[in-house]
């Protein structure tokens, strides 16, 4: 299985399908179906029976999971791509258009 690239809580945007050109917070990442929640993105309306968490019930706003491969790192207000190399026998990510460690 190839490395994942985007984290919970990097910063992303959207490259392709209908939040094109936006930009949110990873909240999760889901490894085995190569997806990822971004906050704000990808928004989707859900009907919710009432339970212990949501006592009314109702029609809810909440974010849907969207391909990891149509979402970009940003780094210093630019989206970019993300490599991997090793530092001080550790791996880590860097932005290929700085050059610049990411974590």
């Amino acid at each position: 299985m190839s490395t994942f690239k985007i984290k919970k809580g990097d910063t992303v945007k959207v490259i392709a399908g209908k939040d094109k050109d936006k930009e949110g917070k990873v909240m999760s990442v889901d490894r085995k179906n190569k997806k990822v929640l971004v906050e704000g993105i990808n928004m989707i309306t859900k009907h919710e029976k009432p339970s212990a968490a949501n006592q009314n019930g109702g029609i809810v706003q909440k974010e849907a999971a969207i391909d990891a491969s149509n979402v970009m790192y940003v780094h210093k207000g630019k989206a970019t791509r993300i490599g991997f190399k090793i530092e001080n026998g550790k791996k880590v990510r860097f932005a290929k258009s700085t050059g610049d460690i990411v974590d």
